[in-house]
């Protein structure tokens, strides 16, 4: 399970085993767990987050987006 960055509380982080599915990310912090599709940005799966802490994560994967879009690719690529 790669960390691509940290961010506040947040870790940014790829299940090796996701590479069948479209380019996307997994934000953790504790025992919460939120995933988020690349592009276009948008929540794919939450696990504790509120809703407001979710708005903050998007507004980080939004920010994050063209290093979070160039690590999935450097660690997918065939």
């Amino acid at each position: 399970m790669p960390t691509v960055l940290h961010d506040g509380p947040y870790s940014f982080v790829f299940f090796s085993s996701d590479r069948g599915e479209p380019p996307h990310i997994h934000v953790k912090r504790d025992r919460q767990l939120a995933k988020y599709w690349i592009n276009p940005i948008e929540l794919a799966k939450n696990r504790g987050f509120t809703e407001p802490e979710l708005n903050d994560i998007e507004r980080l994967v939004e920010k994050h987006q063209p290093e979070l879009w160039k690590a999935w690719n450097e660690h997918f690529a065939p």
